[in-house]
């Protein structure tokens, strides 16, 4: 039970800081044997962070009923990510990513990345500014969250940022863009868990959907009320110090 709080915690708050989820998981896992671990319970946390997502920005899922424009740039923006993790899981170019040399370098590179991007000019907002060309030119950047140290938060709220959104906004379109990521996996998921012919759910992967629901929620509220006020120097310091340990132990 102890092991299923901790993977909830780490993706509960990873998969919505720009930190990287993906990174956190497998560092977490190279250095503590999570035997609870698996197929069903990682699904489990995932449903759990989108059910999360969809329930904090219900008046904007609403609203895509209303605003077709608004679905299809979200829309358009995860078609890059989705096609591109797609192909690498099928060629399994993405196993070849997943070490720490890896995510120790990205982790530093795309925290240096976010901390130029955040000094850019604050004048826009995604109902005056989200047009097309600027959806897809962040659904490009989106790309490069498949690499672990990334972060899809982070890369995204970088080229929002890049584009002049304000901070708020940015980290608003990231959330909006994790809505059909987070869909997929959670039907990529389920598919395999069909597939691998185990069909049981236990207690654990309520637990696990529950507890990862719990800390998604709390993230994103805490998250876009902290970047209402301050600057993501904190999230480039923690980025930068965590790189550097990670390099150290890699090339010691």
């Amino acid at each position: 039970m102890i092991e299923i709080f901790i993977l909830s915690l780490i993706q509960g708050i990873t998969e919505f800081l720009p930190v990287s989820s993906s990174s956190h998981l497998i560092i977490f896992s190279k250095f503590i044997d999570f035997s609870e671990q698996s197929l069903s319970i990682d699904l489990s946390l995932h449903i759990g962070s989108f059910i999360a997502v969809l329930v904090y920005f219900k008046k904007d899922i609403i609203n895509f009923v209303k605003n077709k424009k608004l679905f299809l740039k979200i829309l358009i923006a995860s078609i890059p990510v989705m096609g591109s993790g797609y192909f690498l899981l099928k060629t399994n170019l993405i196993e070849s990513l997943r070490n720490i040399e890896v995510i120790g370098w990205a982790t530093i590179i795309f925290g240096i990345l976010l901390f130029i991007s955040d000094k850019f000019k604050i004048n826009k907002s995604i109902k005056r500014d989200l047009n097309y060309k600027s959806a897809l030119f962040i659904g490009l950047f989106q790309i490069l969250s498949l690499i672990p140290g990334v972060s899809r938060m982070g890369i995204t709220i970088t080229a929002s940022r890049f584009q002049n959104f304000n901070r708020y906004d940015a980290s608003k379109i990231s959330f909006l863009l994790s809505i059909p990521v987070l869909g997929v996996i959670t039907i990529y998921g389920l598919n395999n868990l069909l597939t691998s012919g185990d069909l049981s759910v236990s207690i654990l992967d309520f637990f696990s959907i529950f507890l990862a629901f719990i800390f998604s929620i709390f993230t994103i509220k805490f998250f876009l009320q902290y970047v209402r006020r301050f600057n993501l120097n904190i999230f480039v310091g923690y980025r930068l110090v965590l790189g550097i340990i990670l390099l150290s132990i890699t090339y010691s």
